[in-house]
């Protein structure tokens, strides 16, 4: 089939949340709109259209409800102990998603980005003094300085409390590390994404990169 009547067929599960079997036939079979490097094919095209903006990305984790899995679930302590995973994410400075890696919900999300940095599905552009690229990061990866330094990054790690007052002192201020969370946030406009239904880690992987594309 066309890569756009695949696509389509993509959303429209993505959106509804239905089981990949249930996707209408005019859509295709369920088995045929699964593309795995669709991810990293998109990331090149954009790269050569407007440009990754590799100079300040960000990297956060996020919870979502995972009644059905099997694999990187756990009890996740903000719903009551009920199964969850959490899905750990580095984007550019515009949104963009460059690596996703789920574990279980009762993961610290430090423990996660060690991973998630070395996961990027596109090739990274060694830093220098003239492009250097800075990763912007909440108070929970307090401690983890010295792994990012050894990737290349400039650590910037700041609670939501010194970004304010940061921005009361600088008028020119501009805090960068909410960008990642927006991300988080379109992701989670699709039912298919907000609950994780799928048992297997790869199927859910493969929906989490999809809708940035």
């Amino acid at each position: 089939m066309s890569a756009r009547k695949a696509l389509k067929g993509i959303f429209y599960v993505l959106r509804t949340g239905c089981q990949w079997k249930a996707l209408p036939r005019e859509y295709g079979s369920g088995s045929t709109v699964f593309f795995e490097k669709i991810w990293g094919k998109g990331l090149e095209r954009y790269n050569g259209l407007e440009g990754i903006d590799w100079e300040r990305q960000s990297l956060d984790g996020c919870m979502v409800k995972a009644p059905l899995a099997l694999e990187c679930v756990g009890k996740n302590p903000m719903d009551r102990g009920k199964m969850g995973t959490k899905r750990s994410v580095l984007t550019d400075e515009k949104g963009l998603p460059l690596s996703v890696v789920l574990s279980g919900a009762n993961t610290h999300s430090v423990n996660l980005l060690e991973e998630t940095l070395d996961h990027i599905v596109t090739l990274r552009p060694e830093p220098d003094e003239e492009r250097p690229q800075n990763l912007c990061l909440d108070a929970g990866y307090t401690g983890s300085r010295e792994k990012v330094e050894q990737r290349g990054y400039t650590p910037h790690i700041r609670t939501r409390g010194e970004e304010k007052k940061e921005s009361e002192r600088n008028p020119d201020f501009r805090a960068r590390r909410w960008i990642v969370e927006v991300t988080h946030s379109f992701f989670n406009r699709f039912r298919k994404l907000l609950v994780r239904f799928e048992k297997k880690p790869p199927i859910t992987l493969l929906s989490f990169n999809l809708p940035a594309l």
